[in-house]
């Protein structure tokens, strides 16, 4: 790859929209939802494929689920993304997308029976 290339490239990455949010991973025979928030949307999808792909489990708190109903048994939901403001600094995204996983949480809570 040639010099202007990959400065090209290099460019076009550090000038590319940022975009977090909430997303949650569900267990369909399970009836389970696990809610995670990420400051790079894109790359939570990657991981979760490459787990999926692999049959290796994306976390621990999963493991039971997953290793009753396999990877063909989860499934990736995004459920708010957010972009990052050009203005704002890596704590205050990272500080915004926490708050807006803190309201779905509190949303999606279970009553206690």
């Amino acid at each position: 790859m040639d010099k202007s290339s990959r400065k090209a490239l290099k460019e076009q990455y550090q000038n590319r929209k940022i975009v977090g949010g909430v997303y949650c991973i569900k267990c369909k025979d399970r009836d389970e939802v696990w809610f995670r928030a990420t400051e790079d949307m894109q790359g939570a999808k990657n991981r979760f494929h490459f787990f999926v792909s692999t049959d290796s489990c994306p976390e621990p708190s999963m493991m039971d689920a997953w290793k009753e109903t396999g990877a063909a048994g989860f499934s990736f939901e995004v459920i708010e993304e957010l972009e990052r403001n050009e203005t704002q600094s890596d704590r205050e995204f990272s500080d915004d997308v926490n708050t807006l996983l803190e309201l779905w949480l509190e949303k999606n809570q279970k009553p206690d029976p």
